[in-house]
């Protein structure tokens, strides 16, 4: 009689690697948003779990008496509105960009004397203030990653956005995401700052997460493409200024951050905002995820930690959870 030693290790490795089951999935990401430390420190929140056609897990947490944000409370996002900008570019060149376009996309223009629009400013005319460096490209920062809102502020006024105000600007990136997405999608310009002026819900960010998931939009084929090393400590000739903590090197692709640290990354897509909101979508691109939240002050447990690296924390344990089945501490 053959032995069955192989097939009862094939039985064991098969099982090590099977999908967890969907109550598996659910129940562990729900426990990490609820109970994991990094989790509570961000708390409250709305989070929020799915695949490129339905939400499949979310829930809003907090402590008891604290007022959550749910899926449809409107909220700055700040730099999450990085991400949208960049699907507007690929839906507009049609998954094409230029090598022009990659350059502003990763942020090695060199269109970093920038700091912040007023809210009444047309593009042109928050790019070219005096406060912005008078839009002038800074020789030193060309082809090095430096992290600045001002390569997508000058892109947008090569795109011919120049003349428009928030409102306008808004209708732009509608009238063309909109017939991707679908009718009723809700996205803002508290200013007319492609870069991080956008303001909206985890609802209607999850819309676009998911068209990028089910492959609808352009830039889902972008997603990890041409990504350059950001982390100065790691490659002082290639990049200037990162906001992500030094003792993590991500990389940077169209408009979004590739989470690939060697020790902490798991490889996927995301674009955290300064103020807390964390959207994702997996390294596999079979899930998006979002983490919602309004914080306008550093976590007041640490000083030093920005609220969009701490979203990243605990949001990368809930996906971390959803992806395997095991609750995070």
């Amino acid at each position: 009689m053959p032995s069955l030693r192989p097939l009862v290790l094939l039985l064991i490795v098969g099982a090590a690697h099977a999908d967890p089951t969907p109550d598996q999935r659910v129940a562990a990401a729900r426990l990490t948003a609820e109970k994991a430390a990094n989790c509570v420190a961000v708390q409250p929140f709305y989070w929020e779990v799915g695949n490129g056609r339905v939400p499949l897990a979310g829930g809003s947490v907090g402590p008891a008496g604290a007022e959550a944000p749910q899926r449809n409370t409107p909220m700055a996002i700040a730099s999450a509105s990085k991400w949208v900008y960049a699907a507007f570019v690929a839906e507009r060149r049609q998954g094409l960009p230029s090598a022009m376009d990659w350059s502003f996309m990763n942020f090695r223009s060199g269109y970093t004397n920038f700091l912040i629009c007023g809210p009444n400013q047309s593009v042109a005319a928050c790019q070219s203030s005096p406060l912005n460096g008078r839009g002038q490209q800074n020789p030193a920062t060309v082809g090095k990653f430096d992290y600045s809102g001002g390569h997508m502020q000058e892109h947008a006024v090569l795109m011919g956005l120049g003349q428009l105000g928030p409102d306008g600007l808004a209708l732009a990136l509608h009238q063309t995401l909109s017939p991707v997405i679908g009718a009723g999608w809700r996205f803002d310009y508290t200013q007319a700052q492609p870069a991080g002026g956008g303001r909206t819900t985890a609802g209607d960010y999850a819309r676009l997460l998911q068209a990028m998931v089910s492959g609808q939009l352009q830039i889902s084929k972008l997603l990890g493409e041409h990504k350059v090393c950001t982390n100065p400590t790691v490659c002082p000739s290639e990049a200037i200024k990162t906001p992500v903590p030094l003792d993590e090197a991500w990389s940077y692709s169209f408009g979004h951050w590739v989470e690939d640290d060697p020790q902490h990354g798991d490889g996927a897509f995301s674009s955290a905002g300064a103020f807390g909101f964390y959207p994702w979508i997996s390294a596999d691109k079979r899930f998006y995820g979002v983490l919602a939240r309004e914080q306008r002050s550093p976590n007041p447990d640490d000083t030093a930690l920005h609220p969009g690296a701490a979203s990243a924390y605990c949001g990368r344990l809930i996906r971390a959870a959803w992806m395997d089945g095991q609750p995070r501490p």
